[in-house]
């Protein structure tokens, strides 16, 4: 009997073979667990609990982390996308001032606000250290993230004995780039979709390591090598999910395009150029929640090949 596939785990301190690992990862089922990510164990178990915390707020407070013409970067009530499940957002957290403002949004506490600026600031770190190893194993040189934004995620799955075997989150790919995954490690759920065979793989919680996902724009961004791999949650056992998502997009002004480094006469560009806010607006019309709205965008010199 074949062994059942499992989430690959990459060691960041692996430098000799970091970069090749990272590619293969990302073209093979585009998820990856990371170790010795540089992120201390004891900043992220107080991270949680400060997330736990704000979570646990009056639906008043929560409400007031609002965007009112965009509200996916702002609080997420219940019923919006899950019965049992809510979400506060941080967006575009690498601006001046962004954690500020949520954590005055919140009405966080000294201790709060700094915690959630010592975590969000090696978050930074550790995405232009991905980039530049990603580019590494392209056989590129450069930042890939480093005029991207990125928006913070703080979720809570309410889960009680009547939602055990549902469904917390629909299975779905990511939008942007690349998601960073802090996930729960008591309570497990996450299960992604190997896109070779449709087997649904358990990504089993390991303790100080958090999960990478390919986003779609990653697959546009790679010249479709990258896989954006559809994952789900499920509801395993009746109890609060706390994880913590960091969606890592496009910069605002510039087009979502084929890296150019990536194209040549044997590797013509798969898709067009597009706006990003366009797209994820499409795959709301379009109900193309596992990025089927990407073929909109299939370049013509690839489809009349």
């Amino acid at each position: 009997m074949a062994a059942k596939k499992s989430v690959p785990v990459i060691d960041i301190e692996d430098s000799a073979s970091l970069p090749e690992k990272l590619v293969r990862a990302c073209e093979e089922l585009g998820c990856f667990r990371l170790m010795n990510h540089g992120i201390p164990m004891s900043l992220m178990s107080e991270m949680k609990a400060a997330v736990r915390s704000l979570l646990d707020l009056p639906l008043e407070v929560k409400r007031r982390n609002s965007n009112p013409h965009e509200p996916s970067k702002g609080y997420t009530p219940p019923n919006l996308a899950s019965p049992f499940f809510d979400s506060l957002s941080l967006y575009d957290m690498a601006s001046p001032n962004a954690v500020e403002y949520f954590c005055s949004q919140m009405d966080a506490s000294p201790h709060q606000r700094e915690i959630i600026d010592k975590y969000t600031n090696a978050l930074r770190q550790l995405v232009r250290l991905l980039g530049s190893k990603l580019l590494e194993g392209l056989g590129l040189t450069g930042d890939l993230f480093q005029e991207g934004i990125c928006q913070l995620k703080m979720n809570k799955y309410n889960y009680g004995p009547e939602t055990v075997g549902q469904t917390g989150a629909v299975l779905h790919s990511d939008a942007g780039l690349f998601t960073i995954l802090h996930d729960d490690e008591n309570v497990n759920g996450l299960e992604a979709e190997d896109d070779a065979t449709g087997e649904l793989i358990s990504v089993d919680p390991v303790p100080g390591t958090l999960v990478v996902n390919v986003g779609d724009v990653g697959k546009v961004w790679s010249n479709g090598r990258f896989c954006n791999v559809k994952h789900r949650v499920q509801c395993y056992k009746p109890a609060v999910r706390i994880t913590i998502a960091l969606f890592v997009l496009p910069p605002k002004d510039e087009k979502v395009a084929v890296l150019p480094e990536l194209v040549d006469s044997k590797h013509p560009p798969l898709y067009a150029p597009f706006d990003f806010e366009h797209y994820r607006k499409l795959r709301i019309s379009t109900n193309s929640p596992t990025g089927e709205a990407l073929d909109l965008f299939r370049s013509h010199q690839d489809l009349v090949k």
